[in-house]
């Protein structure tokens, strides 16, 4: 599964010049909005298809990191759940946890097409180097980071998954 996820948005990314999700959504005639209308800790985003257009509704709120995470992950869903956007909207309150999969699917799109294998392994290599470190140098938060070395992993490559992507560790803790 995760070698078509990759070829997917290596193949988009190489195409279109990009690793910009918003720029991804614009080549592809998305119509992208914000809304103020969910709280923070609410709904992030979703992504649906009306009257022929596709849409990707992202919550204002959030901060651009975490904008561009979502942007990413609901292009996911336009490339990989064409056919069941037709049906009804993919909505996401935690994208972190990602139980289902089409949710995990469309996460590791959004990380293989952010972030590139290269510049993860360039940043392992250094000596100061950590989960949380090589998240941080990334602009990606560390929950997002985990679905990219999921992916690298799932190919061939020997990274060390800080913990197990159904782990608690990736729920967004709530005040």
């Amino acid at each position: 599964m995760n070698l078509d996820i990759y070829e997917d948005a290596e193949r988009l990314a190489k195409r279109y010049g990009t690793r910009d999700p918003f720029e991804l959504l614009d080549v592809m005639n998305v119509v992208v909005k914000f809304t103020d209308k969910f709280p923070k800790d609410g709904l992030k985003g979703f992504c649906t298809f009306m009257n022929k257009t596709k849409y990707v509704v992202i919550n204002d709120r959030l901060s651009s990191i975490e904008a561009r995470v979502v942007a990413g992950h609901e292009a996911g869903h336009i490339i990989r759940h064409a056919t069941e956007l037709k049906v009804g909207a993919f909505q996401d309150n935690d994208i972190y946890m990602a139980t289902g999969k089409k949710e995990r699917e469309a996460n590791v799109f959004a990380a293989d097409f952010l972030i590139r294998d290269a510049d993860v392994l360039e940043l392992m290599q250094s000596c100061d180097s950590n989960f949380f470190n090589v998240s941080k140098a990334l602009r990606i938060p560390a929950p997002f980071f985990a679905f990219k070395l999921y992916s690298m992993v799932e190919r061939g490559h020997a990274m060390r998954m800080p913990v197990d992507l159904d782990s608690t560790f990736l729920a967004r803790k709530r005040c």
